[in-house]
């Protein structure tokens, strides 16, 4: 069955947080998705925690290189405790630009690093679970101290069951696409990465090689996709949002770093047109060069109930779970929780 993820708004404001994560639990979504772009991540998942009784909150894809293992551990540990085990760590490491100029963090290669970090992470839940000696080095993080004062208790004291904390990773690139197969739990795809031809011909593969490196079996890596969708209650809303995500997607792909799905399609000649738009400063024009075959490729676009329908069959046997857009106007939410009876009946 294909689970129905939600993604909270990136400027939905803290105060607000509680309300929102009420409201879609409501609708019957299985996960609701925090960002950590706009507003920290981590504070926004305990409101919604807080505010809720059974829907699972997860980070779509925490910053990771500017906070230290340590530090998401603590996080992570008191989240999983607090909630009852409603919890999951999404892990993303974000672009070069971002890392070095906005957070002021030394950068290499990402995949190397996000290997280590997430190794450190789980030497640290083995000792605070398990009891062992805190003795993790790598060539990135070393952690060999950890005093019994500071040590949580171990979450089956607070959590019935058994409950490990799941980590996933937002991933593009085959490198660490590659990485979530070889150690993660799940991983979360890119609108830019979600459409069904990158998850058959990209992300499967390279998700199989990098399982192969530990033996493991790839159909056990939880795929997340995310695409944007264009729907609404008619036609006319569906036109007006698939034009807003016209507009989106162009600002998306001007990146290149995004552009791997597109040269799927022979279209990097668009997404270096994007660019060098860009840097122009035209963003007024950038919408014109996706057409309708490429919004197409991208953006699923229909009705709610229709919707349901599309993303069953665009995603079946691709992924175990897929956002389906949280309606601006509360008046929808019982054409949402329709229609995501009908996503599961469909799968």
């Amino acid at each position: 069955m294909l689970e129905a993820w939600a993604n909270l708004d990136l400027y939905t404001p803290l105060s607000r947080v509680g309300d929102e994560a009420r409201r879609i639990e409501a609708m019957g979504f299985d996960t609701l998705c925090v960002p950590d772009l706009v507003h920290d991540g981590i504070a926004a998942a305990a409101l919604a925690i807080e505010a809720t009784e059974r829907i699972h909150v997860t980070t779509t894809a925490l910053i990771a290189f500017p906070r230290s293992p340590m530090v998401v551990a603590v996080a992570a540990w008191d989240l999983m405790a607090s909630s009852g085990g409603r919890f999951s760590l999404g892990l993303g490491p974000q672009v070069r630009g971002n890392i070095v100029s906005r957070f002021s963090t030394p950068w290499t290669a990402p995949a190397p690093r996000m290997r280590d970090y997430v190794a450190a992470l789980r030497a640290i839940f083995a000792c605070w679970q398990h009891g062992e000696p805190l003795d993790f080095e790598s060539e990135h993080y070393r952690f060999d101290r950890m005093q019994p004062y500071t040590s949580p208790p171990p979450l089956d004291r607070v959590v019935p069951g058994d409950h490990p904390i799941r980590i996933r990773l937002a991933a593009i690139g085959p490198n660490m696409v590659a990485l979530a197969g070889e150690i993660a739990d799940g991983l979360h795809t890119h609108p830019t990465s979600a459409c069904p031809r990158a998850l058959r011909e990209q992300a499967r593969p390279d998700l199989a090689r990098g399982a192969a490196r530990t033996a493991r079996d790839p159909e056990n890596v939880f795929v997340v996709a995310n695409p944007l969708c264009a729907t609404g209650r008619d036609e006319a809303a569906v036109t007006k949002r698939r034009e807003e995500h016209r507009r989106l997607l162009a600002t998306l792909l001007s990146t290149p770093s995004y552009w791997r799905a597109l040269e799927l399609y022979g279209w990097r000649e668009r997404g270096e047109r994007l660019h060098g738009w860009v840097r122009e400063g035209r963003w007024d024009d950038l919408a014109r060069i996706v057409d309708d075959e490429m919004l197409d490729a991208f953006v699923p676009s229909a009705p709610y109930a229709a919707l349901a329908s599309l993303l069953a069959e665009r995603y079946a046997g691709l992924a175990r779970a897929v956002t389906f857009p949280v309606p601006v106007d509360p008046g929808d939410d019982a054409l949402v929780r329709d229609a995501l009876d009908r996503l599961r009946s469909a799968t």
